[in-house]
């Protein structure tokens, strides 16, 4: 389980992250065994490919209660149920004359006494497609492979033009330690005073205030809050719509404030500055002083992730980007 270093932790995570670290090495093991090894159960008969999609159900549903990984999971499990048969799926249908199963079996009985059609040509040349587009993608999946293989693995790459075939992943790597953005305005109006008093933007669901409770979303998806995720592994260099996401919020723009769920200055007029905080985040101790004071979360401050920003220093900005300088909603 990946705990509290996940994209978007629920309340489960908070205590999965508890778990000795006996349970964490089984996960790992059980995580392996399941990706690696169990695929190839399909290749193994009828009941080896049943034990395969139950298997990967029930791996995609544990994962489903320890996180918000959005929808990749439950999407996960579609191709599984096919490894289930009429015979693994029939109690679930009546049997009785002229219940569903009846008239399937009836079907089957008919399909089996009649003779075998000669091949047509057009089906002998789908056949025929089939074989090469399935040589084609084998032939330009072998740089894939050898990606897959390598030591210094390129995540979310096509290697060709058409972009058959591609390297995808949600994300490559997971850090030992969380570290969050958090954006704070002031109406103060210099932002180097001692006397600014910075407040908080809340997100929908992302760590933010460390005494509100992780949320519970999936299969729903908070993309900004994913994005945010990712924005704090790297800097704002790297991540300039951050920067567009700021000028908005000094405009006070309803749709980009729409996408929050605390406006600090709602009601009021929009904040004259605008930082972003860089924050390392841990999951508080169940039993201990900070969870008994209402606490899930422990945040430390790292340092700045971008400077004050105003919407006069953004001009210049916005405009080498092409981007349109927002208007103050007065609203």
């Amino acid at each position: 389980m990946l705990g509290a270093t996940q994209p978007v932790p629920n309340p489960v995570a908070y205590f999965l992250h508890q778990s000795p670290w006996w349970v964490h090495r089984g996960e790992t093991l059980g995580n392996h065994f399941v990706e690696l090894v169990v695929p190839f159960f399909i290749f193994l008969g009828r009941r080896m490919c049943v034990l395969h999609g139950a298997l990967q159900i029930l791996f995609q549903v544990i994962l489903i209660i320890s996180g918000n990984l959005s929808f990749l999971n439950w999407l996960t499990m579609v191709p599984s149920v096919a490894c289930f048969d009429d015979a693994t799926l029939g109690f679930l249908f009546p049997s009785g004359p002229g219940g569903l199963k009846y008239r399937v079996l009836k079907m089957q009985e008919e399909a089996a006494r009649g003779a075998l059609a000669p091949l047509r040509y057009g089906c002998v040349v789908r056949r025929a497609v089939h074989l090469a587009l399935a040589a084609l993608v084998a032939w330009l999946s072998v740089p894939v492979v050898l990606n897959l293989l390598s030591p210094t693995q390129i995540m979310n790459t096509s290697f060709n033009p058409l972009r058959i075939v591609n390297t995808y992943g949600a994300f490559g790597s997971i850090t030992k330690e969380r570290t969050e953005v958090i954006l704070q305005g002031t109406a103060a109006p210099n932002a180097s005073s001692p006397d600014a008093v910075w407040e908080d933007y809340e997100f929908k669901c992302k760590p933010g205030d460390p005494g509100r409770r992780p949320c519970l979303i999936s299969p729903y998806h908070y993309r900004l809050d994913w994005l945010m995720w990712f924005a704090a592994f790297q800097t704002y260099e790297h991540n300039e719509w951050i920067i567009h996401l700021a000028g908005k919020l000094l405009a006070n723009d309803a749709s980009a404030l729409s996408l929050l769920a605390v406006n600090p200055f709602k009601g009021r007029a929009p904040p004259r500055w605008l930082r972003g905080e860089h924050y390392r985040y841990k999951f508080s101790r169940p039993g201990g002083p900070h969870a008994a004071a209402g606490k899930w979360w422990l945040r430390k401050r790292i340092g700045p992730y971008f400077p004050p920003v105003s919407l006069r220093d953004l001009e210049d900005y916005f405009r080498s980007r092409e981007w349109p300088h927002p208007a103050v909603d007065v609203d």
